[in-house]
Order: C-alpha cells, then sequence, then structure tokens
C-alpha cells in the first residue's frame, strides 16, 4: 500500500522510509499558480476565477480503481457515485448488469458473504509460485520447447528479482524493527508522551543504535517538531517490511480462497461484494479527495473538479493487484458510464497482460481516458516498463499497438529547482506523458480525516481530475481530444532537473528528455485550450 517514502542521503540505505530536510508547503498547493502564488501547482483556482465563472458544467463520472473509498466522509459522501437503478438492499440485481446491489461501485477482491482481502502477495511472487515446481531443478543445458524456454526465462528473472525483494525486505524489518525499538526505550527513559528536540538534544543514547537513532531524531525534529509524525513515519515502516515479509513475498500465504472465483478463469465477470470501502481505504479515499473532494462547503480541501460522481472500484489489496480484477474493474467502469478512470497502482510482473489489455481497448472504444500513475521507484520506465501500460502485446509479448487515450504521469515537487522532479517518481521519455503536483498533497482519508501522503499515486488523479473538469464544462470533446489538450498545454520549465541514473548516480536532465511533453500540466492552459477546441468543433457543425 502506499505509504510516505520518506527520504535522507545519509540513512537511506538502512532507513529508506525515512525522509529529512524537507519544508512544507501552502495549503491547497497542487491547485495554485506559480506566478501568482510561488508554488508549480497546476492553477486551478486561477482557472476556476477567471475562465469558468458562470460557465455551466455537467456531471462526469470518474471510476477510481484502488483499495476502497470511505464513501461517508465528510468531504467526499456528495461527489460518490450513485447507481440509481440498483442502490437499494435488496439482494437482487435490480439493474440486471450482474452485480448485487452495487449502488456506489463493486468490489472484486471480496465474497458474497461480505469477507475481503486485506492483504495478498506482490504478483513475482505468485508466479514464482506456480512456475517453481516445473522449473526449480531445471537446468539452462535441459531440452525444452521453445515456449518452455522463454518461461524458464522469466522464471528466472522472477527467481532473481524475488529474491532482491526479499532480501530488502528482511533488512528493512530488521532495521526499522530495532530503530523503533530504540525510540521506545528512549522515550521511556524520558517519561514524556511527546518529547521535544530539546528532549533530544539532552538525553544521553546508551549503544551504537541509540545514538543513531538519535541523531535521525534530532534531524527531523529540527526540520519538523512534531515528534508524533516522525513516529507515524517509523510505525508505518516497521509495518510496510512486516507486511513485505509476511504477506507479500510469503511464497506460503494466499487469499484468493476469500474471493472464491475461478482465479484460472481470466474471463470471468461476475464475482465480489459491493464493500466499496473494505478493511484499508486509505490509498482510494486520499485518491478520490484529490480528484473531487467538494470544493464549496468550507472543510477539508479542495480537488480539482467541481462536478465529478466518484465511483469506486475496489481492486488493489495491500500487495500487488490481480490482471484479472483489473480488467473486470475496467469494464464495469466504462460498462456504468464513467468517462475517466484513476489507475494509481502498478506491479512489476504481470500474469495476464492480455486480459487487461482487451478492457483498456473496451474503453478505448467506448471513449474512456484512463490515468495511470508512473511508479515510485525512480526508474526509466522506457527500460523498465511496469503493468498495467498502454502498450498491447501478443501471447509472446510482442507490441501490437498502444491505447490512445491513455495518459501516464510523473510526479513534481512545488519547488521550481532542480529538485522539481520527485526523487522517487519514475520517468521515461517514450512511456510517461507528463508531470503533475505528487509531493505532499494534502487530501482526505478515512473517517473524515486529512493527511498529506506522496507519490505518483497522489499525481495521477491531479490529472485524472483535471480531465474531468474538461470532459465536464466541454462534454463535446472526445477522450482522444481530451489527451491533446492536456498534453499540449503543459508548463514547460527552463532548468535542468536531477534524476537517478540507471547506474544509481543523480544526472540533471532537461523535462523533455525523461517525459513525452517535457512538462507539467496546467488546468488555466488546458481550459483555454478546451474552449478553442470546443468552439472549433461547434464551427465545424455549422
Amino acid at each position: 500500500m502506499a505509504f510516505w517514502k520518506l527520504r535522507t542521503a545519509f540513512f537511506f540505505i538502512v532507513f529508506p522510509l525515512l525522509s529529512f530536510g524537507q519544508d512544507n508547503p501552502p495549503p491547497n498547493w497542487f491547485n495554485l499558480d506559480y506566478e501568482q502564488d510561488g508554488v508549480m501547482g497546476i492553477s486551478t483556482e486561477k482557472a476556476y476565477e477567471l475562465l469558468l465563472k458562470g460557465k455551466k458544467s455537467t456531471p462526469v463520472v470518474v471510476a477510481v480503481i484502488d483499495g476502497g473509498v470511505d464513501i461517508n466522509h465528510e468531504d467526499l459522501k456528495d461527489v460518490i457515485w450513485v447507481n440509481e437503478k440498483d442502490s437499494a438492499s435488496t439482494g437482487k440485481d435490480e439493474d440486471g448488469n450482474g452485480y448485487v446491489n452495487d449502488k456506489h461501485g463493486w468490489n472484486f477482491i471480496g465474497n458474497a458473504n461480505g469477507e475481503n482481502v486485506h492483504y495478498d502477495n506482490l504478483e513475482v511472487t505468485r508466479l514464482v509460485r506456480a512456475l517453481e515446481p516445473k522449473y526449480i531443478s531445471v537446468l539452462p543445458s535441459t531440452p525444452m520447447s521453445g515456449e518452455e524456454r522463454r518461461e524458464f526465462q522469466e522464471y528466472q528473472k522472477m527467481v532473481t528479482y524475488y529474491a532482491g525483494k526479499m532480501q530488502e525486505a528482511r533488512f528493512g524489518q530488521i532495521s526499522y524493527t530495532g530503530l523503533k525499538r530504540a525510540v521506545d526505550t528512549m522515550v521511556s527513559r524520558m517519561g514524556k508522551e511527546k518529547p521535544t528536540l530539546a528532549d533530544f538534544e539532552s538525553y544521553r543514547p546508551e549503544g551504537d543504535l541509540e545514538k543513531m537513532a538519535l541523531k535521525i531524531i534530532r534531524k527531523q525534529l529540527k526540520d519538523e517538531p512534531d515528534f508524533s509524525k516522525f513516529y507515524k513515519d517509523l510505525e508505518d515502516g516497521v509495518e510496510h517490511f512486516n507486511n513485505q515479509v509476511n504477506y507479500h513475498l510469503n511464497k506460503e500465504f494466499d487469499p484468493r480462497h476469500i474471493v472464491g472465483d475461478d482465479y484460472e478463469n481470466s474471463r470471468e465477470r461476475f464475482y465480489g461484494n459491493a464493500d466499496v470501502t473494505g478493511p484499508d481505504a486509505d490509498h482510494g479515499t486520499h485518491v478520490a479527495g484529490i480528484i473531487g473532494a467538494i470544493r464549496d462547503n468550507d472543510i477539508g480541501i479542495k480537488g480539482i473538479a467541481d462536478n465529478v460522481r466518484i465511483m469506486v472500484l475496489r481492486t488493489v489489496p495491500d500487495g500487488d493487484e490481480r490482471d484479472k480484477d483489473v480488467a473486470n474493474s475496467i469494464r464495469y467502469a466504462v460498462e456504468n458510464g464513467a468517462k475517466v478512470i484513476n489507475m494509481s497502482f502498478g506491479k512489476a510482473f504481470a500474469k495476464d497482460k492480455q486480459v487487461v489489455d482487451d478492457a483498456v481497448r473496451f474503453a478505448m472504444e467506448n471513449d474512456v481516458l484512463i490515468v495511470h500513475a508512473a511508479g515510485n521507484d525512480g526508474q526509466d520506465n522506457d527500460a523498465t516498463p511496469g503493468f498495467p501500460n498502454r502498450n498491447y502485446v501478443d501471447s509472446l509479448g510482442i507490441n501490437k499497438g498502444e491505447a490512445g487515450a491513455w495518459i501516464e504521469v510523473g510526479a513534481t515537487h512545488w519547488k521550481n529547482d532542480a529538485d522539481l522532479v520527485a526523487s522517487f517518481s519514475n520517468y521515461g521519455r517514450r512511456s510517461v506523458d507528463v508531470f503533475a503536483p505528487g509531493v505532499k498533497i494534502h487530501s482526505t482519508m478515512p473517517g473524515s480525516t486529512y493527511e498529506d501522503q506522496q507519490g505518483t499515486s497522489m499525481a495521477a488523479p491531479v490529472v485524472a481530475g483535471l480531465a474531468a473538469l474538461i470532459r465536464s464544462y466541454y462534454p463535446q470533446l472526445p477522450a482522444m481530444e481530451v489527451k491533446r489538450v492536456i498534453m499540449q498545454s503543459v508548463t514547460r520549465v527552463d532548468q535542468r532537473v536531477k534524476i537517478n541514473g540507471a547506474d544509481g548516480r543523480t544526472m540533471r536532465v532537461s523535462l523533455n528528455e525523461i517525459c513525452v511533453t517535457g512538462g507539467i500540466v496546467n488546468a488555466y492552459r488546458a481550459l483555454q485550450l478546451a474552449e478553442q477546441k470546443a468552439s472549433e468543433i461547434a464551427r465545424e457543425k455549422q
């Protein structure tokens, strides 16, 4: 699941999830304007003030395919999509779409008895588990058919990747558990629930681990005085690595029996339940708020689009999503009226890419725009593509075209300097279309709370919200035209920015070297261009 990847150069190797030296942006920064406000937002507020006043809009359904959304959140409950034809809890499929009482969407990782999958493996774990009996004793010299040899070579890659992830997870588990134990001991000896920087400055550490912990805490509290925030990040780190070892990478753990579907039948459509919130709706709730949190209720935050309906597809567990569920979520969204789909998830391997490709084609045929997060590995997606992606492939993995109305999104910082591209963000000259704000984004969380999170998971809904805004005020523009409008109206920057190179060293590049458009999305400019395109269409019809 998404949690804040916080980093520091000094402690990165040991504690990669803790970060230091980050100051705070102004509230609502992702909607602000660089010229007016000094931060690299997308100028949403400027667009509302100067372009949209007095204009009419139509509601646009945006599907959030994620880990679940708190549909009762104070800042979201009035914009959650309602399936009027099947909203009553009758136990019958009133609208005949195959999903019983799907009032707000559907949950593809639960069962008809109301049980839900919370944790799951990484896809690489599932694939290694499936292929291990066949190839664990096979040597490169073993006679094999062409298909078997290709599968064996993929299996070898998977085993290497899996071993590396497990080593990293176990090291992280030991490191974070030890750090937390040291911090707990120090705080207990101080006798204070909320110690301050001064308390730690006067503390005398016992042993090397406490000395290291003290250095980390002092550095953090100088930049962010609230100890509780540091401790929450520390707890998240412990939880993450425990989940990696116990669930994500545990070949003995397989929760799919909970769903009760015929998992090997990728074309099976109808399973799951109507619980779109599920056991862990943090990530999806945060994403939904960025897209469409109510702008004029004087509480919480301001989402980007002011006339949306959020359709919830619960598909992503704490672990990797499954291709079958992703494909069914896309199809459900299209069949039930979504015009924009946000997908803030991804993985390194795929089980059945073709079933997802077919669903993506279905979305393209029905004028639906898909927005996808580029990933948080700080890598070049041109060289190491993740899944899902826009490319259609055959059974041999040979490219057979691509989805046109698909936007791949990297993440940016609020400062217009060399650190503009978020250190964690993936990039790609051919594979990443645009960048959007994705650092310290304040948005909705379950229980009518709010929190900062960061990742390309946050950048994608910025773009999905912009796409919904355009489609709301200019419904005559098809999905491909909306994509062109967004890409042609980006804000370009002059300075070179830092990224992580393939060899691990920091490189300085121009934005046009690491994404298709070389820019950051801009709502004000996009809406100006959308107005122009809509006028052209109107003239052509006369």
